[in-house]
């Protein structure tokens, strides 16, 4: 019923309300946000349960979020994504402001870039995209095999291939690098983005290097990761966007890598949490620590295996537990992904799926060289159904 009604609301008002879209400012958080805006704290803050509180915690800085206003300027409904799964959805009726997680709706479209190196593979991708997630991904996947300063020369060929989510017609979220292939001193160097989301060169050897410890020793796991699920008796979207340990109050939390820290404080979700910038744009998360370890604060280095902090029960949680979250380009991955002892060689049945992989990329690389030409990249449209153009059929926000 509130969603027919909502439409009704919206089929009305479609033609006195305009869209505004914002970057989400480094300095907010989503308490300050409402508060910037004149929403109301209560509603839609102070009386959602503890998960939905906890997610606002996970709104990135840069991300664009959506407000929908009255000529007059008054806001009706924001749209604001937590990941790339769901999304904030706030609206108004009856006069009160409510809160709901819902999903993201979203088109994936296969994009390639085909370039002459002129400066360097990493500016010239930056140059051509705008992603600085692709050249770094490019950059930090071949550092152990190629040498670019040394060996890179004008005029080399740059081939990629990556997945680019679209919503309400815009790019969404970070591109996905797929395949790869860049041609130096007259031979061609592959890569590849296997199931298993590890990137392997032609001859199935893994290319990155960037493994995890456990942030805790012999923990027991207490809650797996999740990007989106349905609760069948709360009838609401979840998304837990990390794993938590069970541990008592006091064991030690340890760096899972190498780093700087680039945050240490309190949050009221998150508690005293510490995050940590390591190598090849991934960043870790330490929520619900009871203290941090002397010295650990902002700009400190520091290194895998070293105590950063111990287990605690501050924030919003309901017992002592570590909340481990594990970031790439300000995309949450599941941290059992990344974590592992040993590099692992890949088995038969894998190595058949990466050579079947392997094949249908080549095929697409050989093609784009043959043509000379890369996919359509399709980053602005002429006609746009976005959120409540008159032109658009009139829907409700929660369904974009």
């Amino acid at each position: 019923m509130i969603k027919i009604f909502i439409l009704l609301l919206l089929t009305t008002a479609l033609f006195a309300s305009k869209v505004e879209t914002y970057r989400w400012s480094s300095g907010d958080s989503y308490l300050s946000f409402l508060q910037k805006n004149k929403l109301p704290l209560k509603s839609l803050y102070y009386d959602l349960d503890k998960d939905e509180q906890e997610l606002t915690e996970e709104i990135l800085y840069g991300v664009r979020y959506q407000i929908l206003k009255t000529d007059s300027g008054e806001i009706t409904q924001l749209l604001i994504p937590i990941n790339d799964e769901l999304q904030v959805h706030i609206y108004k009726l009856k006069g009160e402001f409510l809160f709901e997680i819902i999903p993201i709706i979203s088109e994936t479209k296969t994009e390639s870039l085909l370039l002459k190196i002129k400066n360097s593979p990493y500016l010239d991708i930056i140059k051509e995209t705008g992603y600085a997630n692709l050249a770094h991904i490019f950059i930090a996947s071949f550092k152990k095999s190629l040498d670019f300063k040394k060996d890179s020369r004008e005029n080399d060929t740059l081939v990629m291939l990556y997945e680019q989510k679209y919503r309400l017609g815009k790019p969404f979220s970070m591109p996905l690098l797929k395949s790869a292939m860049i041609e130096m001193k007259g031979k061609k160097h592959y890569m590849y983005l296997s199931d298993n989301g590890k990137y392997y060169n032609e001859l199935g050897a893994e290319l990155e290097e960037f493994l995890l410890a456990k942030p805790i020793g012999n923990a027991r796991v207490s809650s797996l990761f999740t990007l989106r699920r349905f609760h069948p008796i709360l009838k609401k979207y979840r998304a837990h966007l990390g794993v938590d340990y069970g541990a008592p109050i006091g064991t030690p939390i340890l760096a899972s890598g190498n780093g700087r820290v680039i945050y240490a404080g309190f949050t009221r979700g998150y508690g005293n949490v510490t995050r940590i910038q390591h190598d090849n744009n991934y960043q870790t998360l330490y929520a619900h620590q009871s203290s941090f370890k002397k010295g650990i604060t902002k700009g400190k280095s520091v290194k895998k295996g070293e105590v950063i902090g111990f287990v605690g029960n501050t924030g919003l949680s309901t017992g002592p537990h570590l909340h481990f979250g594990l970031y790439r380009s300000a995309q949450a991955i599941n941290p059992l992904s990344v974590i592992q002892l040993v590099v692992k060689k890949l088995s038969n049945k894998e190595r058949n799926e990466f050579l079947k992989l392997k094949s249908t990329n080549d095929k697409a690389i050989a093609q784009i060289l043959k043509n000379n030409k890369k996919f359509p990249r399709i980053s602005n449209f002429d006609s746009v159904c976005y959120f409540f153009n008159e032109k658009c059929e009139a829907s409700p926000i929660q369904n974009q």
